[in-house]
């Protein structure tokens, strides 16, 4: 395989690169020694003290002069047609709510790669332009619309007069205030008593709730018995005991130290109840849709909370019961549905931002994330061209941050300990502070390891000895605990998420289960493509979606997890056109095939190979020809995270594969990686030396699974704890070395 696309790394590095907006063949870059990183940081990028954190949500507009005290401070403008210069001084912002720089605007004419920058603190520069193919081909880029393309049954209505007034300026922000500054509150209620004025306003706001077909569901059961409230008080904390069993280790740590209930804190307890047979058989909206008398419900219960808070009074949500247990504890109908229990009563203060994220429990996802134009996935908000997904998300990806970085060496310089005697664990506690900009950086507990799962259309080569379908049985036992990443996950505290990115059979709804299915697993990639490039696409657009979900629900540290039978097939291909390596020297046995199927194995992907002659300059392109749909969505997650700057810990071969496809995306996306482990699989080495990264645990693993990450948590969490918790020379009182 030749140097061409891009060129080789240590370590993540401060990067720029820009590949042809076409899919023809690359320029000609001069091949670069490849350098193993075995006591080396990845490249950073200095900011100035009190620079904005990095844009999480490049399409964010700039917030109005309503601006939520809950929403991220600053968000940038929207993005400009093509052709246009964005407004550079508009900075995005991230579920944190801290503003970022704006990258700058790509440039249309391609150019060759730009060779990495040397591994050492440096002005930072904007992000690479986004490769133009990377974008899906049917994404319109700023088209000016046709003026034939109107239905002519749709020409505008003549308006007879002005529209209806709307609030004065005051009174608007009021609104929008009262919307902004409510608070779920646990914390801080008074025992002052509640005016029945007040009261009687509030429920009168809560009746005026809009309902479907105007049924008025709700009831509102107003509860001040300290008697009673003591028996919901213990209904609740059963349920609390219950749902804290179910939960992870470090989530349930989390978890034990929040406060999630007042129901005795609060004078006043209200039950915001639904009658879903009000109205009768016919009431108008539930013929289809018989769930709207709760939804309903739910209505009354936003205009109680805003209606509360407006009058200075503090609202918090229990959702800790047994529903039919509390309708026979309070005397309640039987053929009643409880909606909410609502702690009511003044609270000392309203806090800034909501508990569960001032606790870590969660972060706000940006607006952009979730407004869709016509279409679901095709997102723009209001005077904004659509923007992909996978090149929003490019943009967010940056460099280490180097004044944190020298913080930590810093740092690791007066602990009382000798220089260098942590070794690989003082490297990775700088990457931390880098990557999250803070020293001591934050522990990276709670995680959760993705699990993506699908099937491959080359299993039909005969390169396995596993029949196809133990990929969706293994889901199953995944889903029901029995796999040996559970039991590691339940060791290390960790969760365990399974995305059916591509399974061949129907799975069926279970907890735990993310159905995300693009298709029933690969074609044949020795017969044709794999896959689309659409459908790569989409994948990666999978993982960059969960790694968002998982990161906004409040996990610090993302893991990577497999299933797909034949899948070590696909990564060995991935490997080869990324490393240049001959597929003799990658293709391994998976799960212990014999010399024949593995002779068998090496020339399916040669034969793939010489098929398709993937370019490795045009990433998305070398997916859809031998990539896998879990391969894909790995990539994805590695993009996602790094563009949140939440560390990645890798498992195996097919992770390493990913990391090398994501590489070739974004190569600064390696900032957030640590490679957790080094699979027995010949390819895993080839593709950790190709990426400079050294791996924490070498215990010929070969199971897959997010198995050797997990096993490596624990001492990514002990680099970043030692940062807090180890004392320095100073503060001990111990002399240093003379």
């Amino acid at each position: 395989m030749s140097a061409q696309g891009v060129p080789p790394l240590q370590n993540p590095v401060a990067a720029e690169i820009v590949v042809p907006a076409q899919t023809s063949a690359p320029a000609e870059t001069p091949a670069q020694p490849e350098v193993p990183a075995t006591a080396a940081v990845p490249t950073v990028t200095e900011e100035a003290p009190g620079a904005p954190d990095p844009a999480v949500d490049p399409a964010t507009p700039a917030a109005p002069a309503e601006a939520s005290a809950e929403a991220p401070t600053e968000a940038p403008a929207p993005e400009a047609p093509a052709g246009q210069a964005p407004a550079p001084e508009a900075p995005a912002a991230d579920p944190n709510g801290e503003p970022a720089p704006v990258p700058a605007q790509p440039t249309e004419q391609p150019a060759e790669p730009v060779a990495a920058q040397a591994p050492a603190p440096a002005p930072e520069e904007a992000p690479a332009p986004v490769h133009l193919a990377l974008v899906r081909d049917d994404e319109p880029q700023g088209e000016e619309p046709q003026a034939d393309s109107a239905d002519p049954a749709e020409e505008p209505r003549i308006p007879l007069g002005p529209p209806a007034d709307g609030f004065a300026a005051a009174e608007r922000e009021a609104v929008h205030r009262v919307m902004r500054e409510r608070r779920d509150i646990r914390n801080g209620f008074r025992p002052d008593p509640i005016p029945h004025d007040v009261l009687l306003r509030v429920l009168e706001a809560a009746h005026t709730a809009p309902s479907v077909g105007h049924s008025q569901p709700w009831d509102f059961v107003v509860i001040r018995s300290a008697e009673t409230r003591r028996t919901m008080h213990d209904l609740a904390t059963r349920q609390r005991d219950a749902y804290a069993a179910s939960l992870p280790k470090g989530r349930a740590k989390q978890f034990k130290e929040m406060k999630i209930e007042a129901i005795l804190d609060t004078p006043v307890n209200i039950v915001v109840t639904a009658d879903p047979t009000r109205g009768g058989r016919h009431t108008l909206g539930r013929h289809t849709q018989p769930q709207m008398a709760p939804y309903s419900s739910a209505l009354a219960v936003e205009n109680l909370w805003l209606a509360a808070r407006a009058e200075g009074l503090g609202v918090g949500w229990v959702s800790f019961f047994d529903e039919r247990e509390m309708v026979r504890e309070l005397g309640l109908p039987e053929h009643l549905e409880v909606v909410a229990y609502l702690c009511v009563g003044y609270v000392d203060e309203f806090p800034g931002e909501p508990e569960l994220m001032q606790a870590g429990w969660s972060k706000r996802r940006p607006l952009s994330w979730v407004v869709h134009e016509e279409t679901y996935g095709r997102r723009a908000l209001p005077g904004e061209d659509p923007h992909d997904l996978l090149a929003e998300t490019l943009r967010g990806i940056r460099p280490l941050d180097a004044k944190a970085l020298g913080e930590a060496w810093e740092r690791q310089k007066r602990m009382t300990k000798p220089s260098g005697a942590l070794g690989m664990l003082e490297i990775i506690s700088a990457q931390l502070c880098g990557l999250s900009r803070k020293c001591p950086p934050p522990i990276p507990e709670p995680a959760a390891v993705a699990v993506f799962a699908g099937d491959h259309g080359v299993h039909a080569q005969g390169v396995t000895a596993w029949p196809q379908e133990v990929t969706s049985q293994m889901v199953t036992n995944f889903l029901g605990g029995g796999a040996v990443c559970n039991a590691f996950a339940n060791q290390v505290g960790a969760e365990v998420c399974v995305v059916d990115v591509g399974v061949a059979g129907d799975l069926p709804a279970r907890p735990g289960l993310l159905p995300r299915k693009i298709r029933p697993g690969t074609d044949d990639f020795t017969a044709g493509p794999a896959m689309t490039r659409e459908e790569a696409l989409r994948a990666v657009e999978v993982g960059i979606e969960t790694a968002r979900d998982l990161v906004t629900a409040g996990n610090k540290a993302l893991l990577t997890g497999e299933m797909g039978i034949a899948n070590t097939t696909v990564s060995a291909a991935l490997i080869s056109v990324f490393t240049g390596s001959d597929p003799g020297e990658v293709t391994g046995r998976g799960t212990g095939i014999n010399d024949e199927m593995h002779a068998r194995k090496i020339d399916v992907v040669r034969r793939a190979l010489e098929l398709h002659r993937p370019d490795p300059a045009d990433p998305i392109g070398v997916l859809a020809a031998v990539g896998g749909l879990e391969h894909a969505a790995l990539v994805g997650l590695i993009l996602g995270a790094a563009s949140l700057r939440t560390p990645v810990i890798l498992d195996g071969v097919s992770a390493g594969a990913a990391a090398l496809v994501a590489r070739a995306i974004a190569p600064e996306a390696l900032a957030a990686c640590i490679a957790g482990h080094r699979s027995a699989e010949p390819g895993h080495v080839a593709a950790l030396t190709k990426l400079g990264l050294r791996p924490l645990v070498d215990l010929d693993l070969r199971l897959g699974e997010g198995t050797g990450a997990l096993l490596a948590l624990p001492v990514v969490q002990s680099a970043a704890r030692a940062m807090h918790e180890v004392a320095t020379f100073d503060s001990a009182g111990v002399a240093e070395k003379g």
